[in-house]
């Protein structure tokens, strides 16, 4: 390919100055912004201290937290007798029945006790005078004394002496606490501990499959119901996980969602062909009503939920009518800037033959923003399943607020992870059928 001539190339640049006189931000425009993005970030940094934040970070609190996302963890307090006798005092959330044979704490004659962490080869020999540490079969002894335990001298890392008390670390199996009167035992294990039947029930111990078994077993096992009424109920019953509670919540942040959004969806309706200036010609009134739309979905839906929980107290009418003030006014908003970009060809048809006003809305407007209405609406739906979690949190009612009780206790870790399954569950649900009506009402997947 020939170069062009000098002469070309100045008769191409007067008649088409804009493809060779292009401005600073259109030559180096992606790399203007690429340093600034990399400034502000590094100014973002400095500003918001998080180098010292990563640094001071209680990284072993949080794994720990991770960890009883998806285990559990049996936290017997073996607390020493005066008769030299070594006795297990649980937490009042027990994860085994008063009676039951625990196969990793085991008494013996003489009033010690075993506690074996994975294998024998990592275990504690508890004695009221003495603590026998086995880690990988290597035998660490723990005098006890009247005031305080000591740790013995050379012990290997995994054995730390703590001002009065000894802290064993046997990896995530658990840790214990060797005090001068106790040991303080976390035994952790994989799972949910008594998720279907809490120790109070009679089906205690039954697995899952077990349990399908008994539903189609012929034997009534409670001669008033039947075997499947019955496993329902105690699943349902159960005082540990709270599932009736809990499915009750889920279900009240599910109809707070859908009548907040229904609610806002038939008002910012005709709102919006008031705010709509080519539907209504008062800028008077357009103007109006756009700000009406800007003042109620400026304010957070967060924000009104607490203004309405203070109102009506806790429930789910605060978290309704929250996201029906924020949604009517995004809706209105979205609404509006639907009906002015409506084709005038089918309004004016309608104004041809003598139509009236509303006639013309209903058959020359509604039919061509209908389906994006509907589809908005449908999108808001889905979101505010999401949202009302977080503001039923604040008192709106909910699984919010279920979800705020377990984090508060730090120990039901476990329960927060079942609700937060539960919640990405019904979002995907939700998320799917929303999809699916919106790609019925324009005619293509969305």
């Amino acid at each position: 390919m020939s170069a062009i001539s000098a002469a070309e190339r100045t008769r191409l640049e007067q008649k088409f100055p804009e493809v060779f006189k292009t401005s600073f931000l259109k030559r180096h425009g992606l790399i203007v912004a690429l340093l600034a993005t990399a400034a502000y970030l590094v100014f973002c940094w400095f500003f918001f201290n998080v180098g010292p934040a990563l640094q001071n970070g209680k990284w072993d609190r949080a794994s720990i937290y991770v960890q009883d996302w998806y285990s559990w963890r049996a936290q017997p307090r073996l607390r020493f007798g005066d008769d030299g006798v070594v006795t297990p005092q649980w937490s009042s959330r027990g994860q085994y029945p008063a009676d039951a044979t625990i196969d990793w704490l085991t008494p013996h004659a003489d009033g010690s006790m075993t506690a074996t962490f994975g294998s024998a080869a990592d275990r504690l020999d508890i004695t009221t005078r003495q603590v026998d540490v086995y880690l990988n079969g290597e035998v660490w002894p723990v005098t006890i004394t009247a005031d305080a335990a000591l740790a013995p001298e050379g012990a290997p890392a995994a054995i730390q002496q703590d001002r009065q008390k000894v802290v064993v670390d046997f990896g995530f199996e658990g840790q214990a606490e060797i005090r001068a009167n106790q040991v303080a035992v976390q035994r952790r294990f994989f799972g949910w501990a008594n998720f279907l039947y809490d120790p109070t029930s009679p089906l205690w111990g039954n697995d899952l499959f077990s349990s399908i078994g008994l539903m189609l077993s012929g034997d009534r096992v409670n001669p008033d119901m039947s075997n499947a009424q019955y496993v329902l109920n105690q699943w349902l019953g159960n005082k540990a996980w709270q599932h009736a509670d809990i499915l009750v919540k889920l279900f009240q942040t599910l109809v707070m969602a859908f009548v907040g959004t229904l609610l806002a969806t038939l008002i910012a309706f005709p709102l919006a062909f008031i705010a709509a200036r080519t539907i209504t010609p008062s800028g008077a009134a357009n103007w109006g009503m756009k700000r009406f739309f800007d003042f109620i979905r400026s304010v957070d839906m967060l924000i009104w939920a607490l203004f309405f929980t203070r109102g009506f107290g806790p429930g789910p009418i605060p978290g309704i009518a929250a996201i029906f003030l924020t949604d009517t006014g995004a809706l209105g908003k979205v609404y509006a800037e639907a009906l002015e970009n409506v084709d005038d060809k089918q309004r004016e048809g309608m104004k041809s033959v003598g139509a009236s006003p509303m006639a013309v809305n209903r058959y020359g407007v509604v039919p061509q923003v209908l389906p994006v209405f509907v589809s908005q609406s449908l999108y808001f739906w889905e979101s505010n399943t999401r949202s009302a979690t977080v503001i039923g949190a604040v008192g709106a009612g909910g699984i919010g607020l279920k979800l705020l009780e377990s984090m508060g206790t730090n120990s039901d870790w476990d329960k927060v992870a079942y609700m937060v399954l539960l919640i990405l569950l019904v979002v995907f649900l939700f998320d799917n059928m929303s999809n699916a009506i919106r790609s019925r009402l324009i005619g293509s997947n969305t």
